[in-house]
């Protein structure tokens, strides 16, 4: 060993963030040098090729990058499942213009007293006659209200085993099932769309657990991907579409059969007509067994769990 061992040089200071002294491309021509150079160098750094791949919107929204889309549509959503330990999922679809009765009635009263000064209208009473309707279905908010309740208070029996609320993310009965986990102190999950015109997600929702998609198939996968049931509340084309997309893989064993709960007989029968579909030899007579209807939310949330018991599965 000689001196210089005996004595080591102590470890240098890290080198800090910003330099003292800059580097050369960090400083643009100078108009000193070439006065067009500063007008150059602006039409290089608006050009869209030197926009940063990941950051171009253009570059990205291109047919040809479709498929890269659709996987960091998928991937960002289910990581964020992932990372807060979203298991199982019940989910719950449902007409959106179908509201809570305090606001369905305020919109029938509205429409009454602008008769008074119309009466008569076409119009009014054909929008009146509409809102009554909608009025008289506006029980099953609180239906919706009370099981997504019952889901969210499930989670004090078996945590490792908690199901989440999963809806579409919008209002009506969907915001009435968030709500009601979100009232339990639960989780509850919001799968919006991207849609050509403005919309907001119903404010129940857990601000982590919201997520916006851009294609309706991927949100569809994920509406199923964890799904230990679905409960079908009267609605529209939306409500339909997932519905049906549901029952086909269940009836073709795409997906393995978990509970189809129709809340509200008359309606669906009305709306859908199995028994006609059977007779026209159009679907088999087993099909009519991949659901079944209820009208509470004690009767759905206990009817779930019976058939998750005779399966010898239990739900919680």
């Amino acid at each position: 060993m000689n001196e210089h061992d005996a004595h080591p040089r102590p470890c240098q200071k890290p080198i800090a963030g910003e330099r003292s002294e800059p580097l050369p491309l960090q400083i643009p021509k100078a108009a000193e040098e070439d006065p067009e150079a500063p007008q150059r160098l602006k039409k290089i750094l608006s050009s869209a090729s030197y926009r940063q791949a990941d950051q171009d919107v253009d570059f990205l929204n291109q047919d040809e990058l479709r498929a890269f889309r659709l996987q960091v549509d998928f991937f960002k959503a289910e990581q964020t499942l992932q990372e807060n330990q979203i298991r199982n999922t019940i989910v719950v679809f449902g007409g959106t213009r179908i509201k809570e009765p305090g606001e369905a009635k305020r919109k029938v009263d509205g429409l009454k007293a602008a008769l008074e000064s119309k009466p008569g209208d076409p119009v009014l009473l054909r929008k009146l006659g509409t809102a009554e309707r909608i009025y008289a279905k506006s029980h099953y908010y609180n239906i919706a209200h009370e099981f997504g309740r019952l889901v969210g208070d499930s989670r004090r029996q078996a945590p490792e085993r908690a199901c989440v609320i999963m809806t579409g993310g919008g209002p009506g009965l969907m915001e009435a099932a968030n709500r009601g986990a979100y009232d339990s102190g639960a989780l509850t999950v919001g799968l919006n769309i991207n849609l050509p015109y403005e919309q907001f997600p119903n404010p129940y929702i857990t601000p982590e657990l919201c997520f916006r998609f851009h294609y309706f198939a991927i949100r569809k996968l994920h509406f199923l991907l964890r799904a230990k049931a679905l409960v079908v509340f009267p609605g529209g084309y939306g409500t339909f579409d997932e519905l049906f997309e549901t029952l086909t893989l269940m009836q073709t064993r795409k997906i393995k059969q978990a509970p189809v709960v129709l809340v509200g007989e008359c309606f669906w029968k009305d709306a859908f007509n199995v028994d006609f579909l059977i007779d026209e030899g159009v679907i088999d007579p087993e099909d009519r067994d991949l659901f079944w209807y209820a009208e509470t939310a004690e009767e759905i949330w206990q009817s779930i769990l019976d058939w998750y018991n005779i399966s010898g599965a239990p739900l919680i």
